[in-house]
């Protein structure tokens, strides 16, 4: 797909001519890499985290960029006879021209968000929905004010079905990324913990995923966890279109007519055999958990949406996604590779998987990061939760302000070890595990735990 001059007018305003013929200018793509950029892209000059695009703009022109975008207030980095976009913000002159793009495009565009599990029912999606044509889905974790809109830059004109992941790191972000994305298809996986101690209460946190419904289709559709009262009550302040509510229930609670009712699907998860049946057809998934059929049901609904029709029997083998939910099968131990992330809520889901493998059980788990003033009192929770079950020993991985806070609590020393570096772990591990035994790994992305698998190995 081709960006006129006439395009980019109309999203950022006229071009700067600076004495040049722009007449013939045509443009392949929008770029914000100069390392890979192409001649025939536009290059738009955004200031990142760590990088500013400006400091770029000589670079680019060597590898032949015919136009820029730039920030007003740096006129005086353009050479001579460069065109060029001048802008406010040249991060939303990207979101702009992204939102021209998904206009043009005019393909199905299915936006997903939630606490825990949106990665996964991304790429879940990413597999199942295939029936419908040639899907794009966010790659890695594109999901913020630039990875979404990259992720719309990277589209074609082959793409039947565009997949995108929101995150967000504060209220009025998701309302931002369904500003210059306009979803079809909202789903919001479920209202948890994480990101508490920046939002302050999990109010703020179901305030802050409904946004995705701010500029969603209206003829669209919003799919929720049934049974949501906090969600249910700020989603009616702000859509009044059609929502579908998901349930798993345990396969014991089938009934014989388990057909899904208008705007409710339920699905039946046998745990022994990891299938979910859901209106009379059977799907075989390779995620292990209640959590991970949750995650499918979401896609399922999904797909009803799109029309898609399923086997009475269907097979579904997923990517493995590094650091969440992974299986590695060692010589002597298997390994839940969970070292992405985690919250109060993945945590517990994981350990319920972990309980269901080989051996003894044992968790590394490295500390809940932006939980705030409630880190305390959820921490104590999963520890609690870690004694109560099958687990046969725990190492804690977190920083000596909240270990003391923890030497208070009722934590049992025998079961639970707190540790403070990374390099304390194995000496304490091998005194515990033996051959045949399973081990969970699991922590805050600031612990970066998948650095001690290969020790393990």
């Amino acid at each position: 797909m081709e960006f006129s001059i006439n395009d980019i007018n109309k999203c950022l305003g006229f071009i700067d001519w600076n004495e040049s013929k722009v007449e013939d200018l045509n443009f392949h793509s929008v770029s914000i890499d100069s390392r890979n950029i192409n001649p025939k892209d536009l290059f738009v000059a955004i200031k990142g985290e760590k990088y500013d695009g400006h400091n770029f703009i000589n670079e680019v022109i060597k590898k032949g960029i015919k136009a820029v975008v730039i920030d007003k207030k740096k006129l005086d980095i353009i050479p001579k006879g460069l065109p060029f976009w001048r802008v406010r913000d040249p991060l939303e002159a990207f979101q702009s021209l992204a939102l021209f793009k998904r206009k043009k495009l005019n393909i199905p565009v299915i936006a997903i968000t939630g606490s825990v599990g949106k990665t996964t029912t991304k790429e879940i999606a990413g597999e199942v929905l295939q029936g419908f044509g040639k899907i794009k889905i966010s790659e890695r974790n594109n999901n913020n004010e630039i990875g979404v809109a990259l992720t719309i830059h990277s589209c074609d004109e082959k793409e039947d079905l565009l997949v995108v992941e929101m995150g967000m790191r504060g209220l009025g972000q998701i309302e931002k990324l369904s500003q210059f994305s306009e979803p079809d298809i909202a789903v919001i996986t479920n209202i948890g913990s994480s990101h508490i101690g920046i939002l302050g209460s999990r109010d703020n946190i179901a305030k802050a995923k409904c946004e995705i419904t701010k500029h969603l289709n209206p003829n669209g559709i919003v799919i929720i966890p049934k049974d949501d009262l906090l969600l249910e009550m700020y989603l009616k302040k702000i859509w009044n279109g059609r929502v579908m509510r998901v349930k798993v229930l345990n396969i014991s609670e089938s009934k014989k007519d388990n057909l899904s009712k208008v705007n409710e699907i339920c699905g039946y998860y046998d745990e022994l055999n990891n299938c979910i049946k859901i209106d009379n057809c059977v799907f075989e998934i390779s995620l292990k958990g209640l959590h991970n059929a949750y995650n499918f049901l979401c896609v399922y609904a999904i797909a009803k949406e799109l029309g898609l029709k399923f086997n009475l029997f269907n097979k579904f083998n997923f990517n493995d996604i590094s650091g969440r939910n992974k299986l590695i099968k060692t010589r002597r131990f298997l390994i839940m590779d969970e070292t992405y992330n985690a919250s109060p809520e993945s945590v517990k889901a994981c350990i319920k998987v972990l309980l269901e493998l080989p051996g003894k059980h044992f968790l590394i788990l490295g500390s809940m990061r932006e939980l705030g003033e409630y880190s305390v009192r959820f921490h104590e929770e999963i520890l609690d939760f870690i004694n109560k079950v099958n687990v046969d020993g725990c190492i804690l991985l977190c920083d000596l302000n909240l270990e003391k806070e923890l030497q208070f609590s009722s934590v049992p020393q025998n079961k639970i070890k707190i540790v403070n570096s990374i390099k304390e772990i194995l000496p304490l591990l091998n005194l515990w595990i033996s051959e045949g035994d399973s081990i969970l790994i699991k922590g805050s992305r600031y612990w970066k735990l998948e650095n001690i698998i290969p020790l393990i190995n």
